[in-house]
C-alpha cells in the first residue's frame, strides 16, 4: 500500500509520459525522502483521434492534469514543456524546468537511411509526422535539394509511429530525440537532425513540473530547476506567444548558448513556414544570457517582432487570439 505521506504526481498514461514522470519522481524521492505515487490521467489529446492541427493542439495534453491539480487530486504534475500553452494558468506555477534533454528531432527511416538518401530515392519518400512545424521544414529541406517528399499526418504513441515504418506503410517518421532517449530507444534513430536544418518546437526536450502556486511543495520542486534551461525555454515560448501561435502552428524555436570559453550569450533562432515548405521566415538574434524571466521574454519578443516584420504572420495556419 502507498504511504499516507506519499506525494501524488499526475502524469499522462503513455509510456513516454510515464517514463519521464518516473525520472522526476525519483528525483523528488531523493530530495524529500517521501514516496511518490504516479497518478495516471487521461487527457483529451490522448483520446481524440483527430490530428493536432484540427483539435487546436493548445492545452489538449495538459488541461486534465491542471484540473486535477486545482481540485487537489494530485500534488504536482509533469508535462512535456512543448505541450504547455504559453499563457500562465491562474492558481498554478511552473515550479521547475529540469535540465533539458537533446532538443533535436530524430528520423527513423527504412533501411537505415538518412533524410537526404531517402529524399533522393527514385521511389520517393513518405514521411510521417503529426507536426505542421516538421512538415514545413522537412518539405523545405527537400525543396532545397530539388526534390519532393510526401509528409503524411499521423497520430499515436512512439510504438505506433515507428510501426508505420516497420510495416512498410511509411518510409520514415520523425520524432523528438528526447522522447526516444527517455524510452531507451534512441539507437533506433537513423539520423539526428541538426537544428541548422530543422528547428525543434519551442521547449522541445524539456520537462515542466507544475504545482499549485500556494503549495509548500514549490520550494522543494524548485531544487529540480536548471536556470539555463529555464531561460532558454522562456525565450522560445515568449517568441511563440508573441507570434500569437498555438503549439500546433508551424513554428520552430531554439535558444542555445554561444560558447566562447564560458557561456555569456544566448542565441535564439526561430522559423515559421507554410507546411508545403514553399515559404519560410527564418531569423535569429543573440543577446546576453538572460538573468531574469523578463530578460528572456524580451529576447523572444524582439525576435518575434523581427519575424512579423518579415511576414511571419501570413505563414501560420493557426492563430491564438
Amino acid at each position: 500500500m502507498t504511504s499516507p505521506t506519499a506525494l501524488k504526481l499526475g502524469t499522462r498514461r503513455s509510456a513516454l509520459a510515464m517514463a519521464q514522470s518516473g525520472l522526476v519522481a525519483e528525483q523528488v524521492r531523493r530530495i524529500t525522502g517521501r514516496d511518490v505515487e504516479l497518478v495516471e490521467i487521461t487527457t483529451y489529446g490522448d483520446v481524440s483521434r483527430e490530428h493536432l492541427a484540427q483539435i487546436g493542439g493548445t492545452g489538449v495534453f495538459v488541461s486534465a492534469l491542471r484540473d486535477a491539480l486545482l481540485r487537489g487530486e494530485i500534488d504536482f504534475a509533469v508535462h512535456s514543456l512543448k505541450d504547455l500553452p504559453t499563457a500562465d494558468p491562474e492558481g498554478l506555477t511552473l515550479a521547475a524546468v529540469p535540465l533539458r534533454e537533446d532538443p533535436r528531432d530524430a528520423l527513423i527511416a527504412r533501411d537505415g537511411l538518412t533524410f537526404e538518401q531517402l529524399a533522393a530515392s527514385p521511389r520517393g519518400a513518405r514521411i510521417g509526422t503529426g507536426s505542421p512545424r516538421r512538415m514545413a521544414q522537412l518539405n523545405a529541406w527537400a525543396r532545397s535539394m530539388g526534390v519532393r517528399v510526401e509528409t503524411v499526418p499521423i497520430r499515436g504513441n512512439v510504438d505506433t509511429r515507428i510501426g508505420y515504418v516497420a510495416s512498410g506503410d511509411l518510409d520514415a517518421v520523425v520524432l523528438a530525440a528526447a522522447g526516444l532517449s527517455r524510452l531507451g530507444r534512441l539507437a533506433e534513430a537513423t539520423e539526428l537532425i541538426s537544428p541548422d536544418i530543422v528547428l525543434p518546437a519551442p521547449g522541445q526536450g524539456a520537462l515542466a513540473v507544475e504545482c499549485p502556486a500556494d503549495a509548500g511543495l514549490v520550494s522543494v520542486l524548485a531544487e529540480l530547476d536548471d536556470p539555463f534551461t529555464r531561460a532558454a525555454v522562456t525565450a522560445e515560448r515568449a517568441l511563440l506567444a508573441a507570434l500569437e501561435a498555438g503549439c500546433s502552428a508551424p513554428v520552430g524555436a531554439l535558444a542555445d548558448p554561444v560558447v566562447d570559453g564560458h557561456i555569456t550569450e544566448l542565441r535564439l533562432r526561430g522559423v515559421v513556414g507554410t507546411t508545403d515548405g514553399s515559404s519560410l521566415v527564418q531569423m535569429s538574434i543573440t543577446g546576453p544570457t538572460p538573468a531574469s524571466r523578463d530578460e528572456a521574454v524580451a529576447l523572444g519578443h524582439e525576435l518575434a517582432d523581427e519575424m512579423l516584420a518579415k511576414g511571419a504572420a501570413g505563414l501560420m495556419g493557426e492563430r491564438e487570439l
